[in-house]
Parts: C-alpha cells; sequence; structure tokens
C-alpha cells in the first residue's frame, strides 16, 4: 500500500466525534498530509482543520480521498458514493478503512477505471495468513488493552512508541487497524481477518526482532466486549505481549454499541494476565492509559493520582501529560534485555 499524500478527509454525516476516530487520529499524528475535511449536513465531528470542497482541496494539493470514519460493519452509506465519485472524476485516489470494498459499488470501480484513480481498501491485507503457533520470539512486545472501543489505545501505543524513540529504544508502532494503517503505512487490519488466522497475523505483525527492540502493538476491542473480544484474545495470544498498558474512558458507563457494562480496570488486568500466560508466563501490566478528555485538568490529575494508588501503576494520559512514568516502568521492569527461554 502507497497512499498519495496530502489527504481530503471525508467525515460524512457521522454522529459524533468518535465516529469520526480514523479522522482524528490522522489529523494528531499526520496534520501535514490533511489539506482538510469534508463534510455533509448533518455530521456531528470535526477535526479542526479547514471544511474543503473537493475541488478547493484538488486546488491546494490534496491526492487521495480518506473516507475517514470507523462504524458499525463498516459499510459505506449509499448516499456517500456519489461523492466518492466526484472525486475520483477531480482526480483523487480513493482509500477507505471500510469492510465494504470500494471496487464492490459498481459506480466507484466504474469511475476508477474510467480516470485511472488507485482505490486503497486498508482494512484488506493482501496475503494470507498462517494459524498462530506460540512459539516464542526474541524481542520484546507491549500490546495496549482496553475496558471498551475507542478508548485509546492506539494512540497509547503511538505516544508509548514516540516516548522510547527519544530515549533512544528501538521502537516500532504495530498498527492493526484501519487508522493505525493510515498513520503508518503498514500493518494489518486484524478485524477483517478471517477468526483462526488472527493470532497468526500478530505474530506476523511483530516477527523475531533484536532483543533490545519492543514493538508497540495496537489493540482492539476488549475482552469483555460481546461483539469484539474474540478479536481481542487473537491480539493478545498472536502477539505474546511482555508487557500492556490498560486503556479506559472514565466517563462512560456502557460499552460501545451494547447494554453490556464497563469493567473494572482491575477485571481487565487480571483477565490479561490469566489468558496472556498461556503463551508468555511472565506477561504483567506496566501502567494505565485514561483518556480524560472529558474532565478538567484538576479533576484529571486527581483521577490519575487515584488509580496509580489503587493499583500501584503508573496512570497517566498520553496526549494531555505524556507517558513518561510508564516509560519509566518499563525501563525498571526490564532492564536486563534478553530472549525469553520456552522453558
Amino acid at each position: 500500500m502507497e497512499l498519495r499524500q496530502p489527504y481530503l478527509l471525508f467525515l460524512g454525516d457521522v454522529r459524533d466525534q468518535l465516529a469520526a476516530k480514523v479522522a482524528h487520529g490522522l489529523v494528531h499524528w499526520r496534520r501535514d498530509w490533511c489539506v482538510g475535511q469534508m463534510r455533509l449536513p448533518g455530521c456531528g465531528a470535526d477535526t479542526g482543520v479547514p471544511d474543503l470542497s473537493i475541488e478547493e482541496a484538488a486546488a491546494k494539493g490534496a491526492r487521495t480521498f480518506v473516507v475517514a470514519v470507523a462504524n458499525a460493519g463498516g459499510v459505506l452509506a449509499p448516499s456517500w458514493i456519489p461523492h466518492v465519485v466526484a472525486a475520483i472524476e477531480a482526480g483523487f485516489d480513493v482509500a477507505s478503512g471500510l469492510h465494504v470494498r470500494l471496487a464492490s459499488v459498481p459506480e466507484i470501480a466504474e469511475a476508477a477505471a474510467k480516470h485511472g484513480a488507485a482505490l486503497h481498501d486498508v482494512r484488506h491485507a493482501e496475503r494470507a495468513f498462517a494459524t498462530g503457533k506460540g512459539t516464542v520470539r526474541s524481542g520484546r512486545r507491549l500490546l495496549t488493552v482496553g475496558t471498551d472501543c475507542s478508548v485509546g489505545k492506539k494512540f497509547t501505543a503511538l505516544a508509548l512508541e514516540a516516548a522510547m524513540r527519544r530515549r533512544g529504544w528501538q521502537a516500532d508502532f504495530r498498527a492493526t487497524g484501519q487508522t493505525g494503517l493510515l498513520i503508518s503505512g503498514k500493518g494489518v487490519a486484524v478485524d477483517a481477518v478471517v477468526a483462526d488466522f488472527i493470532a497468526g497475523a500478530a505474530e506476523w505483525l511483530s516477527p523475531d526482532a533484536d532483543p533490545d527492540h519492543w514493538d508497540l502493538v495496537e489493540g482492539q476491542g476488549s475482552l469483555f466486549h460481546p461483539s469484539f473480544s474474540g478479536v481481542t484474545l487473537g491480539l493478545l495470544h498472536g502477539s505474546q505481549p511482555d508487557a500492556f498498558v490498560v486503556c479506559h474512558e472514565p466517563t462512560r458507563r456502557a460499552m460501545r454499541g451494547v447494554e453490556a457494562p464497563i469493567p473494572a480496570i482491575a477485571e481487565v488486568i487480571d483477565m490479561t494476565v490469566r489468558l496472556g500466560r498461556i503463551v508468555n508466563p511472565a506477561v504483567r501490566c506496566v501502567g494505565i492509559a485514561v483518556n480524560t478528555e472529558k474532565l478538567g485538568e484538576g479533576q484529571a490529575l486527581t483521577y490519575l493520582d487515584r488509580l496509580a494508588g489503587e493499583h500501584g501503576l503508573p496512570a497517566v494520559d498520553p496526549i494531555r501529560f505524556g507517558v513518561e512514568p510508564v516509560i519509566d516502568r518499563v525501563a525498571a521492569e526490564f532492564p536486563a534485555v534478553s530472549p525469553r527461554s520456552s522453558t
């Protein structure tokens, strides 16, 4: 996959900010790639970049029209199709992280063929994967896990990568979702992998590495989410993490899209350790990452201090306050890096 930059981000008429998390991720981590956003009437999301029409974005040099939304089922709304076609006719390539393949829509396929546009379905892997084997691999891995979907697992992994690199560590973000793929340009969207091969895909994504190298694996879903726990478990077993960080949003009372309650952070830590020990007996939690966006600064700091005291772990907001305490914990927990024994 090689996408032409810069991007025009299409938000359609999504109802809230979370539904536009692809766009928000791109603006946060690749602002210089984002010329602007295109929103339809009724859109409830805003990334803060300029609102542009297709023609205005083309005049500013945009080259790829990114369908920058995430929704249940990964569907392309019929009302969005004319706008995708218009972008192709204006000379854009199109990238989408939805489940539906762009070329499966006749109008889009015909326009792309006529105008020579590239269609990038970033959610769909261009290779096959083996089943997971659970074989011990060299190098170190950290997985972000969540109390729910959309709680900051990607942002946390990216923040950890940046902080580790600032310290001179070998570290690479490993994308497992469509936004991460658009940010990093590589990875695999595991929610589009056939269930039997999720663990194998995660093994492929985080292969043998130097003993002091860290893979920061982007987590997906939650072990407690009725819809997506299978993806989460496949990632846990395939990535075989040495360490994990629990990600949480403190104001949410029910899991996104279902009526199930949010599990306690202690429950997530306990379950992740119990299931993670199947492939790595030494797996451990090294921190808690909290999205405190809906809390005032003082309230957020008090909340993080309370969590740290309750769990004996560093508690941070990666975007608001940084992840240095978590990196300090990783350094303390893994002072002598060497490949794990297979015994």
